[in-house]
C-alpha cells in the first residue's frame, strides 16, 4: 500500500505516517521543512526502504509539482492520499484573532489557501498517480467546525469557513472522480491533543490515526463524497 500524507511532520500527520509504516506500507510524507522535522528524520532512519520525505508547501504550485515528481521517481502509483496539512492562525495563543473585531485579511487568506485551496490542488496534481494505484482514495481532514448545521458560535471565523470550503471542493471533486473509479471523502478527526488542538483536547492523535487508516481500508463506492467522523459516523454538512 502506498500512501501520500501532507502535514506529516507533527500531530495527526506524523501519527498516520508512523502507523502506516508499522503496518509495512510505503509512505510519502510531505511537510514544508522535512530536514527540520526531527521525528520524521528518525522514522526515515528506521524505515529507510519504505519512507520518502518530501518538501511540500500546499500553497505553492512549483512546490506541488516538485513533490509529484518526487513520488513519480519512486513509484508508478498511489493508493491513498491524506490531505492533512492545515493551519489555525494563532492556535493556542488565547488571543482574539478569529473573533469579530479582530479579523484580518491576511489571516483569512492564509487559512483559506492552506486548508481549502491547497488540498484541492494537491489532489488534482496527484490524480494520475491515484488512478494508476489500487482503488485510489482521497481522505481530506476536515472538522466539525466546518459543518454549517453545527455552527453555533462566531469564533473561529476563518478556520470554520476554510473547512466548509474544503468540504465543498472535495464534494465537487468526488462527483467527478467517482467516474474514474476513485473515492473522495471528508473526515472529522475529532478534537485532538496536538499543537493545533491544544492541551484541553480530549483525544489522542494515535486513536484518530488508527480510525482513519481503518476507514481508508474499508471505503466503498457508495461512500464517495461523504463527510464522516474518524469512526465512520456521518457528519451533517
Amino acid at each position: 500500500m502506498r500512501a501520500f500524507i501532507t502535514g506529516a511532520n507533527r500531530g495527526l500527520g506524523l501519527e498516520l505516517t508512523r502507523q502506516y509504516l508499522e503496518r509495512g506500507d510505503h509512505v510519502f510524507a510531505a511537510s514544508r521543512q522535512p530536514t527540520q522535522a526531527a521525528e520524521l528524520q528518525a522514522l526515515r532512519q528506521q524505515y529507510a526502504d519504505r519512507l520518502v520525505l518530501l518538501s511540500l508547501d500546499v500553497t505553492d504550485a512549483a512546490s506541488i509539482a516538485a513533490a509529484v515528481q518526487g513520488v513519480q521517481a519512486a513509484t508508478d502509483g498511489l493508493d491513498v492520499l491524506i490531505n492533512n496539512a492545515g493551519v489555525y492562525p494563532h492556535a493556542g495563543s488565547g488571543d482574539a484573532h478569529q473573533r469579530l473585531g479582530q479579523l484580518t485579511h491576511d489571516d483569512a487568506i492564509e487559512t483559506m489557501q492552506v486548508n481549502a485551496i491547497g488540498p484541492l490542488l494537491v489532489s488534482q496534481a496527484l490524480l494520475p498517480l491515484l488512478r494508476a494505484g489500487h482503488k485510489g482514495r482521497i481522505l481530506s481532514i476536515s472538522s466539525g467546525q466546518g459543518s454549517l448545521t453545527w455552527k453555533a458560535t462566531g469564533d473561529p471565523y476563518h478556520y470554520s469557513a476554510s473547512k466548509a470550503a474544503l468540504n465543498m471542493y472535495m464534494r465537487s471533486l468526488a462527483a467527478e472522480i467517482g467516474n474514474m473509479g476513485l473515492i473522495s471523502v471528508l473526515v472529522d478527526p475529532g478534537w485532538m491533543r496536538t499543537e493545533m488542538g491544544g492541551e484541553h483536547a480530549i483525544q489522542e492523535p494515535a486513536d484518530s490515526a488508527r480510525g482513519i487508516i481503518r476507514l481508508a481500508e474499508q471505503l466503498h463506492v457508495e461512500e464517495n463524497g461523504s463527510f464522516v467522523t474518524w469512526q465512520g459516523q456521518p457528519v451533517p454538512w
